[in-house]
């Protein structure tokens, strides 16, 4: 009995030390759970495949998920994030749903995206033929010139 106990024991103690060394990967797009996950700034479900981002925190590896890239980019600015310049950025690609890194994706305005900003990210290689492209940062003060056009406009009326 003895005998059994000990080699229960080390069996136990070996699993858990292997598992304890366990490496995650870090930075990477995590698994989306569509129609389940939902946009971090507006909480609608996330179900368009071609057009979701993820935001992680490259401190602690926290994982944001978005429906669109409005949402990923205003929610930087309106939750003032310490970390927005250090940020990793994943977006799916518009044309092949593969995750790619958004700060270098090429993206072409006047997309049917789920909250209508309106951008849509490809690679160099899905790129359609003759599209007018512009970078990371000038999506972003497009977006957040949009949102602020937005903004102005609803108070108007109000």
């Amino acid at each position: 009995m003895k005998k059994y106990s000990l080699l229960l024991f080390m069996t136990v103690l070996m699993t858990l030390s292997m598992v304890g060394c366990e490496k995650k990967q870090t930075g990477v797009a995590q698994q989306m759970h569509w129609d389940r996950d939902m946009c971090t700034r507006c909480q609608m479900a996330i179900s368009e495949r071609k057009f979701a981002v993820q935001i992680i925190d490259p401190q602690s590896n926290k994982v944001y998920k978005f429906d669109d890239l409005g949402c990923a980019v205003l929610w930087l600015d309106e939750e003032k994030i310490p970390w927005k310049e250090k940020a990793i950025i994943w977006i799916t690609d518009a044309k092949t749903g593969e995750w790619m890194n958004a700060r270098k994706a090429k993206y072409v305005d006047g997309a049917m995206t789920p909250m209508a900003y309106g951008f849509a990210a490809y690679s160099e290689k899905t790129l359609p033929k003759g599209a007018i492209s512009i970078d990371y940062p000038h999506v972003v003060k497009n977006i957040e010139k949009r949102e602020q056009s937005h903004t102005t406009n609803t108070e108007v009326y109000q």
